[in-house]
């Protein structure tokens, strides 16, 4: 009589069980940075690039292949407001609207959650992407495990408190293995910084030589702070060849442009966004400071905004 009353009570334990393991999802791993996938990046597609598009002739590198921005045509010497000699490099043409970078923070903290990484979902060549990222506080519970989440889409279900702040960070994504050496501060890390990308890692270069802050619209993102600079080519925009393929103007046997920057970082207007006007290059010898360029004939207002963080000032 008990073994008939035992076998119909064990075998209902056994279902319920089993139905509770089907409908109860496991928990999220952490995922380890050091073995996930990384992401192919490619700065110089038709997509990503504007001045600089890989056509197979002018030795640009290939999609995931480092890129030396140490060198021409990625660094330019150019002028100060006050004829400084200054550096800065070219990330190309950026949209003026930021998009968002996510980084995470335990409750009740003010410090980054240790060994997450900050979380992107666009990549050169994506629609919205932008070197300039505005930054996003995401509050996780306190015993949160750094790298849990990877994703917006998990950041997403997760309902995540996020709090859109008043911040602009300068971090283009480049591939891995890429260098940018210089910066205009003197204890910046110059190296790339790891991120996530759909569960994937990127590789990106933070330029800390200003701090950009904005009022975040109540919808959208919010655009990014420029800055002016006059600049001239070899050949003049409208004329055959003229404009960014001729490359820019420089006193003879030297890669000293007279491209003149509005603003330093020391400045309060500064920002590494400028907005390009162009003079006519038959007044590249009468421009040695802003005044001056300013009384060059002009060709072109608002041609471009490029990324272009100064790194020495001298």
């Amino acid at each position: 009589m008990k073994k008939i009353l035992i076998l119909p009570v064990l075998l209902i334990i056994i279902q319920f069980s089993g139905c509770n393991d089907e409908e109860m999802p496991s928990a999220p791993m952490p995922l380890d940075p050091d073995l996930a996938p990384k992401v192919t990046v490619d700065r110089f597609s038709a997509d990503a690039g504007t001045l600089f598009v890989r056509d197979g002739s002018n030795g640009l590198p290939g999609p995931g292949q480092p890129i030396n921005f140490d060198q021409v045509p990625f660094i330019t010497q150019g002028l100060g407001p006050d004829s400084e000699l200054v550096q800065y490099y070219n990330f190309d043409v950026q949209p003026i609207t930021s998009a968002p970078i996510f980084v995470l923070f335990r409750e009740g903290e003010n410090s980054p959650v240790g060994g997450q990484l900050n979380i992107i979902d666009v990549v050169p060549g994506d629609e919205g992407y932008n070197d300039f990222w505005h930054v996003h506080r995401v509050t996780v519970p306190e015993d949160y495990v750094a790298n849990t989440i990877t994703s917006l889409d998990q950041l997403m279900l997760n309902n995540f408190k996020i709090d859109r702040t008043s911040m602009i960070v300068n971090c283009p994504v480049v591939p891995g293995g890429s260098t940018a050496d210089l910066r205009y501060g003197l204890t910046e890390d110059n190296g790339l910084i790891r991120g996530w990308f759909r569960d994937q890692i990127v590789f990106y270069f933070t330029f800390e030589e200003k701090q950009l802050t904005v009022n975040p619209p109540a919808e959208g993102h919010p655009v990014v702070p420029v800055s002016d600079i006059l600049v001239t080519f070899n050949i003049n925009p409208g004329e055959e060849g003229g404009g960014p393929p001729s490359g820019f103007r420089t006193e003879m046997d030297s890669d000293q442009t007279h491209n003149v920057v509005e603003t330093l970082p020391e400045d309060a207007m500064y920002s590494p966004f400028w907005d390009v006007d162009v003079y006519d290059n038959a007044d590249f010898n009468q421009v040695f400071d802003w005044p001056s360029a300013m009384q060059a004939s002009l060709l072109a207002e608002g041609a471009a905004l490029v990324n272009c963080p100064v790194v020495d000032v001298q």
